[in-house]
Formats: structure tokens, C-alpha cells, sequence
């Protein structure tokens, strides 16, 4: 019984107070139970703060007994990445060169939004150093392994988060995506992940690498990371870009479907070399979306130098963190973290200044493109879930960890919101991702036809105990 609550979407757990069949302290005890057996296995927490949660468990019960529920997550467990800030929880980012014994009293406008809303904050999820590459693992917090093959990574950079969310430790999970941190794992994991438009949900303070980076929600379906986003773009003025807070409701209308929609499919996105096991499902899920009443057909912007112009300003502002640490702290950091900053160090203020507008340049092809396609489908990834502990396929000859992303750093340049969902598994039972772009400000639509797609072809997300338990 207590892996079945586990494995319920936050919906279905409010339903289910609603309903007074569970409680509060029953999901977050199953969580709870969830990470003690298996989080040895994957690594995906941190910190686990068992008794704040069941604190606030039992608060949120006694809430739901008397009829005055807090907002609209109350008593949903959730995680946060640990590159957010949580009042009372040391925020390591990954690093040693962060110092522990400080005090951490002030809320990340997302994670304040939780509290308010009366979610259950669990702990802290692994990233890897300052949240630099697409998988997850570092100096300070060790390998993070992926739950359908521990053998295997998860992505990153919100490896940890997804790990937890597919493992049944906690249905909801806070992600930041500066190249793809949320849309990576997603697909590596099977499970929903939503990068908004960028200033959608307020940040603070500012991610390092600047506005490339979003934060966005990780849960098992459409209708939970409707529910989170609703909540988490609600307004805060420590945002120096935050989007005009809009009111939006985005659980009203995800159910309106793609009849009648414009829908663009790019195979590869430019000619990019993708896995043809991955391609075939791709493929048959894009054109699916025909059967569903939409107008599909192959097209895609130009996108050509946006590897170029992500590298600049991602190295670049990597190189600017470093500059904040000594040389003790910096010799104890990643060593790829290290030759990213290093080159970014090179660049010239005349280099970077090309990098942005570039990166304008194709913020305006990605804006005139959607005036003929309401959203753009591709495949998340290239490729499955590789080795874990490597920041690039074994034998691929690939240097860095966007050479295999890039179907996700570019919609980071324009702003774009993009989600990955699930949509088959290859040979070898790891999840493929379809990846679905919307136009700026349009993260309902994309919510929408992710929700056309998940109704239609319903996720069977498996209890992974057996590969869990090794």
C-alpha cells in the first residue's frame, strides 16, 4: 500500500485528501519509505529532512481535517534542487567550495511559493557543480544514477530531481534548466518536464549563467506540472526579468486538445545524427499528432551557430563564477568545470557581444517561424541514457556535454518554453523523450498538446523496484 501512495501524481493525492481516503502524513511517510530503500541506489537526495516533512505533514493533515486546506498543494511531498535556496537547508550547489556553515535564511521565490502553498518540502536534490553539464555527479555529492538502470545516468543537471520523481520519492520536484537541466533528465528518466518561458517563474538570485537558465517543474504527468507551474509563477519582485504576472490558471483548458494546430516536425533539427531506434519512435509519435486533428508537416527554423553562441555564453559565465573563489576552492572543483571556466576566461568582450546577437538573431527566426506553427515536435535526445559517471558517451569521441544535446541549449538562447514527455523505450527498456516547443509566453499550448498526446497514448510508468534494488 505505501509504494502505491508513492507512485500517485499530486493530483491524485489531492483528490484523495479531498476524498479523506489518505492523508498528508500517509504520502509523505511513502516517500519517506521511498528514499530510505532506494536512495542509497541512486543518489538522488542530498539531505532528507524526515522529521521537518512529517511535521509539516501532520500541520497539513490537521488542515484537511477541519475543511481548510492552504493553497493548492497541501500536503504534496516535494524536492528541491539544490541549486535553490531553502530557509534552514545549506544550499551546496554541487560544490566545495560552498560554505556549509553560513546562514541559510531566505527562500528561493519558488521554494517560498511552496511553503504558501502548503507543499511538503522533502529535501534537497543532487546537481552537479553549479549545475554545469547535462549529467549528474560531483566532487562533493558522488555519481547520481538512473533508476530504470542504475548503471546508467540520468541527465542533469537536474539529474537528482528526476531520479527522485521517477523513483517514487515524491511526485513533484523543482528543476532548473540552463541548456536543457530539466528537459535532459526528463527524457533520460521517463518522466513530464516543463522548461517555461524564461521569467515565467521568478529567480533569485540569478542563476550564474545568466539568462540562458529557467526553472521549471519535474513530475509523472502533464496535469501535475500544470498544477506546479500555476503555483510557481505566481509573482515576486527579487526577479530582475520577471514576466507581468498574468493570473494564469494553467489546469483550464489542457484538456482542449490539438485539433486544428500547426505542428511542425523536425527529425533533426539540422541535420543532427540521432539513435534510429529513438528516431523511429519519434517519429511515429510526431506524426501521431495528425490523428489527434492536428496538421503536421516537416519543417524547422534555422537555428545554425546556436552551438557556437551557447558555448560562449555558458562557458563565459563560467568563467565569471570562478572568479568569486580562490585558488584553494577553485582546485577543489570539477575538473571539467575547470577547462569550461578556462575557456570562457578567453573570450573578449567583442566575442561575447557577437554571442548575443547571434543569439537575437535567432530569437527573431524561432519568433517568425511560429507565425506559420503553433509548436515545433523533436526528438529530447540523440540517444539514450548512457554510462553514469561520464559527461560524454564512452567511445563517442564527443569533448563536452552539448555535443548530445542539441535538440535542448537551443530553445534555452530564445527563450522558448519546451517540454519532454515520454513516448516508448528502446530495445534495452530506458526511456526515449519527445520534446515539444512552443512559441515565447505560450507554455499553456505546450502544457496542452503535451496533455493531447499523454491522454492518447497513456504513460505506464512501471514500479522500477527490481532495477532499484539491484
Amino acid at each position: 500500500m505505501t509504494d502505491d501512495i508513492a507512485m500517485l501524481t499530486a493530483e491524485a493525492l489531492l483528490a484523495a485528501y479531498r476524498a479523506g481516503e489518505i492523508s498528508p502524513v500517509d504520502a509523505t511517510q511513502a516517500a519517506l519509505t521511498r528514499i530510505e530503500r532506494f536512495n542509497g541506489r541512486v543518489n538522488a537526495f542530498n539531505l532528507v529532512d524526515a522529521e521537518g516533512a512529517l511535521a509539516a505533514a501532520a500541520e497539513s493533515t490537521e488542515r484537511w481535517r477541519l475543511g481548510v486546506p492552504r493553497g493548492r498543494l497541501d500536503g504534496c511531498p516535494v524536492s528541491i534542487k539544490d541549486l535553490l535556496l531553502t530557509e534552514g537547508w545549506p544550499t551546496l550547489r554541487g560544490s566545495k567550495a560552498i560554505d556549509r556553515q553560513q546562514s541559510w535564511d531566505e527562500d528561493a521565490p519558488a521554494v517560498a511559493r511552496l511553503r504558501e502553498h502548503g507543499a511538503v518540502l522533502l529535501g534537497k536534490t543532487t546537481s552537479p557543480e553549479f549545475g554545469w553539464k547535462g549529467v549528474t555527479d560531483s566532487p562533493l555529492e558522488g555519481i547520481t544514477r538512473n533508476p530504470w538502470n542504475p548503471e546508467t545516468t540520468p541527465g542533469g543537471s537536474s539529474g537528482g530531481a528526476s531520479a527522485a520523481v521517477a523513483a517514487g520519492m515524491g511526485p513533484l520536484a523543482l528543476g532548473t534548466d540552463g541548456g536543457g537541466s530539466v528537459r535532459i533528465p526528463a527524457g533520460f528518466t521517463g518522466i513530464y518536464g516543463l522548461k517555461p518561458s524564461f521569467g515565467r517563474i521568478p529567480a533569485y538570485p540569478l542563476s550564474p549563467f545568466g539568462t540562458v537558465s529557467h526553472i521549471g517543474p519535474m513530475t509523472r504527468s502533464v496535469g501535475d506540472a500544470a498544477l506546479l507551474l500555476t503555483v510557481l509563477a505566481e509573482p515576486d519582485p527579487r526577479d530582475a526579468y520577471g514576466l507581468p504576472y498574468d493570473g494564469a490558471d494553467y489546469q483550464q483548458g489542457l484538456d482542449d486538445g490539438v485539433k486544428g494546430l500547426r505542428v511542425a516536425f523536425s527529425p533533426s533539427l539540422g541535420g543532427h545524427t540521432v539513435d534510429p531506434e529513438i528516431a523511429a519512435l519519434v517519429a511515429k509519435a510526431a506524426w501521431a499528432f495528425a490523428d489527434l486533428g492536428a496538421e503536421v508537416e516537416l519543417a524547422e527554423p534555422d537555428l545554425s551557430g546556436s552551438d557556437e553562441v551557447f558555448r560562449c555564453l555558458w562557458y563565459a559565465g563560467a568563467a565569471n563564477l570562478m572568479r568569486r573563489f580562490d585558488a584553494e576552492a577553485q582546485a577543489q572543483m570539477d575538473p571539467g568545470f575547470q577547462e569550461i571556466a578556462a575557456e570562457g576566461a578567453r573570450y573578449s568582450l567583442l566575442d561575447y557581444l557577437a554571442a548575443v546577437g547571434r543569439r537575437e538573431e535567432l530569437t527573431v527566426e524561432t519568433n517568425l517561424f511560429h507565425k506559420d506553427y503553433d509548436i515545433l515536435i523533436t526528438p529530447s535526445l540523440p540517444l539514450a541514457a548512457f554510462e553514469a559517471g561520464l559527461e560524454v558517451p564512452p567511445g563517442s569521441g564527443m569533448e563536452r556535454w552539448p555535443d548530445w544535446t542539441p535538440f535542448s541549449y537551443p530553445f534555452n538562447l530564445t527563450q522558448q518554453p519546451a517540454a519532454s514527455l515520454p513516448c516508448g523505450l528502446t530495445s534495452t527498456g530506458l526511456p526515449i523523450g519527445l520534446q515539444i516547443v512552443g512559441p515565447r509566453y505560450a507554455d499553456a499550448l505546450v502544457l496542452r498538446a503535451s496533455r493531447a498526446f499523454e491522454a492518447a497514448f497513456p504513460w505506464q510508468f512501471p514500479d522500477l523496484e527490481t532495477s532499484l534494488a539491484g
